[in-house]
């Protein structure tokens, strides 16, 4: 069973990031990954290969380690608009890879459409 649910969330991964490579017209991507544990997003320019903004759930100014839940979502998406921003970034694409859109990923999103970024 475990096989089978990875296969699916593999083929979601790379069906959202062929999407996206479709339609960035070089905006940079903005990626999630979450583990049973804590939270993370990042805004890659991917022409470069560079990292302009990140934000996790691992940082001890936030106070959320080990914090993977709704509200800690929330601060993290309204940090990465704010970092985001503060490097001159206005547009991104959003990339959820493989996990659904909702709970923890749609607090994320919806925290850093409130910040200001635009996807």
């Amino acid at each position: 069973m475990a096989l089978k649910k990875q296969e699916l969330f593999q083929k979601r991964r790379l069906r959202v990031r062929n999407k996206l490579r479709a339609m960035a017209n070089g905006r940079p991507r903005m990626s999630v990954h979450r583990s049973s544990k804590n939270l993370s997003v990042q805004v890659i320019d991917d022409l470069k290969g560079v990292t302009l903004a990140s934000a996790s759930t691992l940082e001890k100014d936030f106070g959320l380690v080990g914090k993977n839940n709704v509200e800690a979502a929330a601060k993290i998406g309204a940090a990465i608009a704010e970092r985001a921003k503060k490097a001159g970034v206005e547009e991104v694409v959003f990339d959820r890879g493989g996990f659904l859109f909702h709970g923890k990923i749609k607090a994320l999103a919806d925290a850093a459409r409130e910040g200001g970024l635009k996807f």
